[in-house]
């Protein structure tokens, strides 16, 4: 069914790369909703292959990021693009594409850089209403500096609605004194027609990785997946997992990054014990491949203390999935999707004992079937609510608060 309760409002939406979680969005909204858009990308990575330096490796994602919704590339002129520095994203040629095309409503993502605030002028100069889209939270941080405080609060103040992803996020908005009115449910979400833990193809391709790594059926499997770098901290994760030495499981590390090299030294050198303890190293995975991956693990563990984990829709990936997840309370998501001894587990990263305890504790939980079932029943329950439909609703929301008309405040030199 098509959902619409603006029709005509043409939306503007201002993002810095076509992303894997994004674009499959963009094209459901391109069938479900009768509202017109044009996503501008600031730049061409993702689409073809370029370092991605946290994961120090090249990167070129094997799903379709750009059919299926209307999208121009604007020429990024940076001499080092991307999201590091303040200009890794500038775009002269933005506001003129954006006069061209005309938008009553610009979306926003992000602010940290120089063509966002470029779009912002722009559209704060023509009347043109922007929606907020940000997924950052104050969790483990304090109080905001005041410089930060104020500047915040002035920018904000500028934007005539909010997207917000998750309650975290909801208290960093309302933190800088951004008003309930303006602030409406979009919440994370990512492919659910990809991530389908129905899909025999999935299980097909799990079973083969299973095989390739040696793992016979009846090996447990615990599983990180992601950039390896210290915020993340797979290195204590790995310390953990071999303390406990565990009969019969395995711990699966996929990706790449600066850790990686430290993380397989220290997996050969000290001793797995006699209970078999094992632990598989598998390179950073492209998209297609990350639903296998899930259904192969008893477990996955995100165990990030860096404040830069402002959601982690990999743990959105993996409930999708069927797959339990046990997170630091410093992930952005734990509140909304990780509920513990529910739907999964939490421990604090501050204490050095509490991910050996957690993992002991969730994989003790999982070896009886009744409640593995009852924990999977509750991951269904909770992601129902974090579907592209969901994240539709909450823009339409947004553009239906919207005045009807533009109110220009000025013209950009």
């Amino acid at each position: 069914m098509n959902r619409s309760p603006n029709p005509g409002k043409r939306l503007a939406v201002v993002l810095s790369h076509p992303t894997q979680y994004y674009s499959p969005w963009f094209r459901w909204l391109g069938s479900h909703c009768q509202i017109e858009f044009r996503v501008f990308y600031l730049w061409n990575f993702g689409v073809s292959k370029q370092l991605d330096p946290r994961f120090g490796t090249q990167i070129e994602w094997d799903v379709d990021l750009l059919s299926g919704y209307d999208s121009i590339f604007v020429p990024n002129t940076s001499a080092s693009p991307g999201a590091e520095h303040f200009l890794g994203f500038r775009n002269p040629e933005l506001a003129r594409r954006l006069e061209e095309w005309r938008p009553q409503a610009l979306l926003l993502f992000g602010y940290k850089w120089a063509s966002h605030m470029r779009a912002v002028a722009w559209a704060r100069c023509h009347g043109v209403p922007i929606l907020f889209r940000g997924d950052s939270h104050l969790i483990g941080r304090g109080a905001p500096a005041l410089h930060v405080r104020i500047a915040l609060r002035a920018l904000f103040s500028q934007f005539a609605s909010f997207l917000y992803v998750g309650q975290a996020n909801r208290d960093y908005f309302e933190s800088f004194g951004v008003p309930p009115h303006k602030l409406f449910f979009a919440p994370h979400s990512v492919d659910g027609t990809l991530f389908d833990r129905g899909n025999q193809v999935h299980k097909d391709r799990a079973e083969r990785l299973r095989s390739r790594l040696g793992l016979d059926r009846a090996t447990r499997v615990v599983l990180f997946a992601g950039k390896l770098v210290p915020e993340k901290q797979p290195l204590e994760l790995l310390r953990s997992f071999l303390e406990l030495r565990l009969a019969n499981t395995a711990l699966v590390v996929v990706g790449d990054g600066p850790e990686k090299a430290r993380l397989q030294a220290i997996a050969g050198d000290l001793p797995l014990g006699a209970s078999g303890s094992q632990v598989r190293f598998v390179p950073i995975a492209n998209q297609s491949e990350m639903p296998s991956i899930y259904l192969l693990a008893d477990l996955f563990v995100l165990p990030s203390r860096g404040f830069y984990e402002t959601w982690g829709l990999s743990v959105n990936e993996a409930m999708h999935m069927g797959t339990p997840c046990l997170v630091s309370n410093r992930v952005g998501c734990q509140r909304d999707l990780v509920t513990e001894g529910e739907t999964g587990w939490v421990f604090d990263p501050e204490d050095p004992r509490a991910l050996g305890v957690a993992l002991s504790a969730a994989l003790t939980e999982l070896g009886s079937p009744s409640r593995r079932e009852q924990i999977e029943r509750a991951i269904d329950r909770r992601m129902a609510g974090y579907t592209y439909e969901k994240t539709a609703d909450g823009l339409l929301a947004a553009l239906a608060s919207l005045p009807s008309e533009p109110t220009p405040t000025g013209k950009i030199s």
